[in-house]
């Protein structure tokens, strides 16, 4: 035997590994004994810090060391501390999916790359729909057979993006941004025609941009802080908006919107529609009230709906001069479907923005009003096309239509008629900063109806069929699995405690003053939904004049089941 004095080798880093019971030996005060060991136990001494292959949202793969003996919530905030990412609680990892008729070793060796920190992760890449396999937040990578080398993708898991601010997220906005360009690519959500297009020309001149801003970046470093600071001061995307803006005082934004000539369209239960019918309609606090004359205003209201926990969507199409609101309003036995006609694109912003706050339970008092009209608008905008052909840029060679719509346009419409549309649409943002166009992308994602949603198959009690049940991040939604038309919303702010049955594996959700929700999940562990449901609860109880640091046992408190 021999025997090298001189080799030193650091084992710091090293930890015991219980394969069969898959936990770590952590506690080193604990005999084994006390850990239940026996004589025929096998341990493996390993180091704790290991290598994973990390695909980012814009599909671009990284190599970075992560400590595979903690808790998957506390590895990704340490991976966001790397890349610089505030919020990390935003944030989780997704297993790739794996295609064993593929053969990914050469492919796969070919998009290693080593961790940099320095310049902008602009590298677009082509990569699947994300799965909704989510790694369990409470428990350590070894302990869910995660393999060293192995790729994960790392996604904004929970939509509810915290003090977003263009001059300290870079890099947060352009991931969250590239998350946002393939769910739309990928269809993941459903936009419309003109809203398609609008995308498309953002995202084309995101790209012109950012191949000028990589080509002289430190020339115009300087330059767009400037830009940032000017012109996107009103900019923060928050939960529930952001600085109020001076274009609509404070008297206006509490006075009720009254407004005639205003169509409204009750849909019966059996589907025999009618026409719209004319009222004489006022918005105060959260209640719309509908009198069938302005001079009968002062009378009892022929229709009078409280707007408290109800879904407000948008039923939009600007080159049909269409914009009208379409509410399902929660009563007993379900959703009362309402239609509201807008007259002008002013009103339907107001009425919408009025509807959105209406639905969380707040009124057009609240700061956030002004602020949500002007985004209504500017996204209407956005999709107007030019008239004036005159001062459309010519179709180039840069644009390839492949890479900016879904494969439904790229079916239905020629490569060249898709051109023009997105260089006609590309007049209403062209002027826009990289940083502003990215967070434009964004605001425009988030006033998208199925935005945030995250859809699980699930049977409730009492139930005899497959449903939907929906998780946004202030309510839960029973949704029919064919059709995705909402039949139940539950608002957070109305829940009293959910509980799950581990052993039955059911879900069980309670109500201040409704009937308790119980289901069990068809796809995936309860657990998932459970994650979920507590992330959310979370998530919502951030403010902005709490320090940087997470509450990590709170999470944990809420979204593990056996804390």
């Amino acid at each position: 035997m021999c025997l090298h004095a001189d080799v030193k080798k650091d084992w710091s880093d090293h930890a015991l590994w219980w394969e069969k019971k898959k936990t770590w030996l952590l506690k080193t005060h604990w005999t084994l004994d006390k850990y239940g060991i026996q004589a025929d136990a096998r341990l493996l001494f390993t180091p704790q810090h290991k290598l994973l292959r990390l695909q980012l949202p814009n599909m671009k793969h990284m190599r970075v060391k992560v400590n595979f003996s903690d808790r998957v919530f506390k590895a990704v905030s340490d991976i966001c501390k790397t890349f610089n990412i505030r919020h990390p609680e935003e944030l989780s990892l997704l297993r790739k999916p794996r295609d064993p008729k593929k053969k990914k070793k050469k492919l796969e060796e070919a998009e290693e790359e080593a961790l940099e920190l320095e310049g902008p992760l602009l590298t677009p890449g082509s990569g699947t729909s994300p799965i909704t396999v989510w790694l369990d937040s409470s428990r350590s990578l070894m302990e869910q057979d995660v393999k060293e080398n192995e790729v994960l993708l790392l996604r904004f898991k929970y939509h509810s993006f915290f003090d977003l601010n263009p001059k300290y997220d870079a890099i947060r906005v352009n991931q969250l941004y590239e998350q946002a360009k393939w769910a739309i690519l990928l269809e993941e959500i459903e936009c419309t025609e003109e809203e398609m297009m609008m995308f498309a020309a953002l995202q084309y001149h995101i790209n012109k941009l950012s191949i000028m801003s990589s080509e002289n970046h430190m020339n115009n470093s300087e330059k767009e802080i400037d830009e940032v600071d000017a012109a996107l001061s009103d900019l923060e995307i928050t939960l529930e908006g952001g600085k109020t803006s001076n274009t609509w005082s404070a008297a206006e934004s509490r006075v009720p919107l009254m407004l005639s000539n205003f169509y409204l369209h009750l849909r019966p239960k059996k589907l025999t529609l009618k026409g719209y019918k004319q009222y004489w309609c006022t918005f105060k606090d959260i209640t719309i009230s509908c009198y069938k004359s302005r001079e009968e205003a002062h009378l009892t209201p022929a229709h009078q709906m409280n707007l408290r926990g109800c879904e407000v969507t948008p039923d939009v199409n600007i080159s049909g001069q269409k914009v009208n609101i379409k509410l399902l309003i929660p009563v007993a036995d379900g959703m009362n479907e309402i239609w509201l006609r807008c007259d002008t694109e002013k009103q339907y912003a107001q009425w919408m923005a009025a509807c959105r706050l209406a639905s969380k339970g707040k009124t057009m008092a609240d700061s956030s009003y002004s602020l949500e009209v002007q985004n209504i608008l500017s996204f209407l905008k956005m999709q107007h096309m030019n008239p004036d052909p005159q001062i459309i840029e010519p179709i180039t060679t840069d644009i390839n239509p492949e890479c900016l719509v879904s494969p439904r346009y790229l079916k239905k419409y020629k490569n060249k008629q898709i051109s023009a549309r997105i260089l006609e649409a590309h007049q209403n943002v062209a002027q826009m900063s990289l940083i502003e166009a990215k967070m434009r992308f964004i605001q425009a994602w988030q006033s998208l109806p199925e935005f945030g949603m995250t859809h699980f198959l699930a049977k409730f009690q009492g139930g005899k069929k497959d449903e939907l049940i929906g998780i946004t991040y202030n309510r839960l939604i029973r949704m029919d699995a064919g059709t995705g038309d909402a039949i139940k919303t539950w608002r957070f702010s109305n829940m009293k405690q959910w509980n799950v049955n581990w052993e039955i594996k059911m879900v069980t959700v309670e109500f201040a003053d409704e009937p308790s929700l119980a289901f069990i999940c068809a796809e995936v562990d309860c657990k998932v939904v459970h994650e979920f449901i507590g992330g959310y609860i979370f998530l919502s109880t951030r403010a902005k004049d709490q320090n940087e640091s997470l509450d990590e046992e709170m999470f944990y408190k809420l979204t593990s089941g056996w804390i």
